[in-house]
């Protein structure tokens, strides 16, 4: 059978494919030239790392295009694996979403890197400019999803997930708002609840949110809305939620969000409360308040259902009794 890695690697391929295809079709069909945006971005990453691509006129031409194309390829990959591991991990979206959530993962990732770099604008992009840009991605998130949903590890068809419940998704929430204060509890909040986790894993996970509530304090912790502060909350919200679905042996997919969308709330809604009560109390007993608040939300969240494993067994299937030797009928 195929392993997680091995699928993701498949369906990453599967997915290229698919892009380069319909992105060959549109240019068929409308007689576009190619996009120079993935040779851009790629020159643009050489020269950001000290490696600026070598050469003059059509030679360094030549090797900008095939560093972008190869930059496509891994990327390609890259995000077929990780749709792998979320589907291993219990994240099961319905084909049809699947398909935009994993092709909107793949556009995120070609545009996102030329956007911080200056090479393009995706906001200036015409409409033409951006169906042109998703209707590939499209393609790739179709092909991804099916390479993954056809080709289930030996986990999930031993321990299928069932739907989450409302209650589930409700405890991801809170325990994303609670992400959002401090990214370290939603994974150190389910794992020190568990009562089947290791010591040392629950000592690693205490261990990140006492550095965290430390860092916090200090006059130089970056924003939280910041590029370096935001992702971190994202991934520790969604983090909570996969960890809470995967205790309940539920599928992921609703909780993984709503935990995205606690952060959101988390995040923003902790601003707030930092800036009202900037002129009311001292920055370090709001940032205290906001601790206490946090973990609050988040043993609200975990302490439902933690006797349940946070981890996935195996199930064992009972051998058939043996047929006693004898004449047939």
């Amino acid at each position: 059978m195929t392993g997680t890695f091995a699928r993701g690697l498949i369906a990453g391929a599967a997915g290229t494919t698919a892009l380069s295809a319909a992105t060959y079709l549109d240019m068929a069909w409308r007689g576009r030239p190619p996009s120079t945006l993935p040779a851009e971005t790629a020159d643009a990453l050489a020269e950001a790392a000290g490696r600026p691509v070598t050469g003059r006129g059509d030679t360094r031409e030549a090797r900008r295009t095939g560093l972008g194309a190869l930059s496509g390829i891994g990327s390609g990959l890259g995000v077929g694996l990780l749709a792998s591991v979320a589907r291993s991990a219990g994240v099961r979206f319905p084909a049809p979403v699947g398909a935009v959530v994993t092709g909107a993962a793949s556009m995120a990732a070609a545009d996102l890197p030329a956007a911080a770099l200056s090479v393009g604008d995706p906001r200036r992009w015409t409409a033409a400019e951006w169906a042109g840009d998703a209707a590939p991605h499209l393609a790739y998130g179709a092909a991804v999803q099916a390479v993954i949903s056809s080709l289930p590890t030996p986990a999930e068809r031993a321990l299928p997930r069932h739907k989450a419940r409302a209650g589930l998704v409700g405890r991801s929430l809170l325990l994303g708002v609670a992400a959002g204060s401090r990214s370290a509890l939603g994974v150190a909040a389910p794992t020190l609840t568990a009562q089947d986790t290791g010591a040392l894993k629950k000592l690693g996970s205490l261990a990140s949110l006492t550095a965290e509530l430390v860092a916090d304090k200090q006059p130089d912790a970056p924003p939280r809305t910041s590029g370096a502060g935001l992702p971190v909350r994202l991934t520790g919200g969604a983090c909570g939620g996969g960890l809470l679905a995967r205790r309940a042996g539920a599928n992921a997919a609703l909780p993984v969000v709503a935990g995205l969308a606690g952060v959101v709330v988390g995040t923003w809604g902790g601003l707030g409360w930092r800036r009202w009560a900037a002129d009311r109390m001292p920055d370090g007993e709001a940032a205290l308040l906001e601790d206490g608040v946090a973990i609050a939300l988040s043993l609200v969240a975990c302490l439902p259902g933690r006797r349940r494993s946070t981890r996935l067994g195996t199930v064992r299937i009972p051998d058939r009794p043996r047929a006693t030797p004898g004449r047939g009928r």
